[in-house]
């Protein structure tokens, strides 16, 4: 009995040993053997997203903080406030900087010294679809019109890098400025303006602003990215899909639903069934997503109160 038990144990290994052979030396044909019976490598349905788990207040040390998980894909942002002077063509709105990093911890892909190409890419399209979706009024970042406003310095850091980073970070980002505080602020005598903090500080300088405050968030903007292979739709794609499927969608949604942007790097060309396909499950992941989000946030409120 226990020699059949370790020639059982025996053929299992050698048979998953060759399993992972085949699917490094022939990751196509792998992928394909799996879409046949309507299922992915890593089990999941063809139409499923990864489990997302998003974690507030991450970063002690900034105004706004988010740690989301997308499978395994990681991202943590932050945002920092600075006092700056408006622009003369908005003299009563504040601004964002949007910057997105990928350390060489996050892949094997990004070496050291060599900046990740996809980076300012994706910097790019987080800072599009946050001001285009109407998520952020910029008034709400003024403190005094012409004189002083708010500065969001929003960093992305992608600490694990397993597929569609544009999501995680998006997810990341929205839940960062949901968690964002404004903090109390004076003038000084040389007309400075500067943070004040404690209730020692609120009894000591007039404030320009009496209470911290959250943002008005609206319109929250989210994400899904879908690779297209022969017919096929996989929701929320790996990056070992993404390393071999060369046709990817990615439709951004705001809180009514309405298509905030389609983006499409190359690939093939796409059918508008296989597009309204993508929209529908993208519907299904908003939904979603905005309940975790807001699962998150009356966590954090409880954890305040306790």
């Amino acid at each position: 009995m226990a020699a059949e038990a370790q020639a059982t144990a025996a053929g299992g290994l050698a048979g998953e040993m060759e399993m992972e052979a085949y699917r490094r030396l022939f990751p196509l044909a792998f992928l394909e053997r799996h879409l046949r019976e309507s299922v992915r490598p890593d089990a999941r349905r063809l139409a499923e997203a990864r489990p997302t788990t998003i974690a507030l207040a991450a970063v002690s040390s900034a105004h706004g903080s988010a740690l989301v998980r997308l499978g395994d894909t990681a991202m943590l942002a932050s945002i920092k406030l600075e006092v700056m002077s408006p622009s003369s063509e908005a003299p009563d709105e504040g601004s964002i900087a949007v910057e997105f990093h990928m350390p060489p911890i996050c892949s094997p892909l990004v070496r050291p010294g060599r900046p990740a190409e996809v980076a300012p890419v994706i910097s790019k399209n987080l800072e599009d679809i946050l001001m285009s979706s109407g998520m952020l009024n910029l008034k709400e970042l003024c403190l005094i019109s012409g004189k002083a406003s708010w500065l969001a310095y929003l960093d992305v850091y992608c600490l694990n890098a397993d597929g569609s980073l544009l999501d995680a970070a998006l997810i990341s980002a929205v839940a960062a400025f949901t968690h964002l505080e404004i903090p109390l602020v004076s003038v000084g005598d040389d007309g400075r303006v500067f943070t004040v903090g404690g209730n020692e500080g609120k009894a000591k300088y007039e404030l320009v602003n009496r209470e911290k405050r959250k943002l008005t968030i609206a319109n929250v903007p989210f994400s899904l990215t879908c690779a297209l292979h022969k017919g096929n739709v996989l929701a929320d794609p790996t990056a070992e899909e993404e390393s071999i499927i060369e046709t990817s969608v990615t439709i951004v949604l705001d809180s009514s639903d309405q298509i905030v942007s389609i983006q499409k790097p190359g690939g093939a060309v796409t059918s508008m069934t296989t597009i309204k396909e993508c929209i529908s499950l993208a519907k299904d992941g908003r939904r979603k997503l905005r309940e975790i989000l807001m699962d998150s946030v009356e966590a954090m409120e409880v954890d305040q109160t306790d």
